[in-house]
């Protein structure tokens, strides 16, 4: 895939990017921003977490995408006794008395991680060592993994019963913390009518593994302005209480900020939501266009803004 100039690369991800939406919409009714900053992670080489209730299509938007992306997907339910060797494979001992090595799911493009905080940690963390690493270790080696790799995992925000909630530092490892929200009424109705009919809408293949590849690269090589990069740079450092850019409202309701990463994937976020908006740069409304998912889930709350019954996205957007 080779374009004759930059400009005319954004373009073309610019055009793949309104044809994917329009095949998701084919059967993801409504959820506009969940889709984005689904494709936003898939492009910038993130990955996602999606946080909602059962029942909002969370495995049926990650399957449609898999399809429009003409990739392999696996989906991983996760169970209290689910081991790591459930995920990535195991050694087994052939009939030539030699060891060899069986691939588990995360062996595939796309994994969707479903429900990955009901698993003990140990487990969880064969998952995101796969994520950081993009290979995983078994028995002394080292198996690469596909690319691209990419993982979304849902988590219920309901029942914590019996669950085992992600620590921060893995949770660190999601581009985007993406909640989910019920349908309108009208989208409801959409949504009730395209299921319970005969016809199912079929998704077609936009783009194969090598072209997302080219995209991820291209996303990586637009250019930024100094002005933007210092805006996200800052905007991440408020969010520290011990920072000297840190508003007095922020000590007081926050006990911890965003760490670097958060800088890294505003960044490449706002550089992704730029070429998608038709820009060739991004500016800095780009950067607060992608800021709550990237920082909802790297700060923590003071008991003072639990009081004051002010959510993470209330202290973000005071940031602003």
């Amino acid at each position: 895939m080779q374009h004759r100039s930059e400009v005319e690369a954004a373009d073309a991800l610019n055009q793949t990017y309104k044809q994917l939406r329009a095949e998701i919409g084919k059967v993801i009714i409504g959820q506009e921003d969940v889709v984005k900053f689904v494709l936003i992670s898939i492009f910038s080489n993130g990955h996602c977490l999606l946080v909602g209730v059962p029942g909002l299509a969370k495995t049926l938007l990650v399957q449609t995408v898999s399809q429009a992306l003409h990739l392999d997907f696996k989906r991983i339910q996760f169970t209290p006794d689910l081991m790591p060797s459930d995920i990535i494979g195991s050694e087994i001992l052939g009939e030539d008395r030699h060891f060899k090595f069986i691939p588990g799911p995360v062996f595939s493009n796309i994994i969707l991680a479903d429900e990955i905080n009901r698993t003990p940690p140990k487990t969880q963390a064969a998952l995101l060592e796969a994520m950081q690493e993009k290979a995983v270790t078994a028995a002394g080696i080292t198996h690469k993994l596909a690319q691209p790799f990419f993982v979304l995992a849902t988590q219920n925000p309901i029942e914590q019963e019996g669950t085992y909630p992600l620590p921060e530092a893995q949770l660190d490892r999601f581009m985007f913390n993406v909640s989910l929200d019920y349908p309108s009424f009208q989208e409801e109705l959409q949504v009730v009518k395209n299921t319970t009919g005969g016809q199912q809408a079929k998704v077609e293949p936009i783009l194969n593994a090598e072209q997302i590849i080219y995209f991820q690269q291209l996303v990586k090589n637009i250019p930024v302005a100094d002005n933007v990069l210092e805006y996200a740079v800052k905007l991440v450092a408020k969010t520290r209480p011990g920072s000297e850019f840190a508003p007095a409202h922020v000590k007081r309701l926050l006990n911890w900020g965003a760490g670097p990463r958060a800088s890294q994937f505003l960044i490449l976020g706002a550089k992704c939501h730029a070429v998608i908006s038709g820009k060739y740069s991004p500016d800095i409304e780009d950067v607060r266009a992608i800021a709550k998912p990237i920082l909802r889930h790297r700060i923590v709350r003071s008991y003072h803004a639990e009081a004051d019954g002010l959510t993470t996205d209330d202290i973000i957007e005071q940031l602003f």
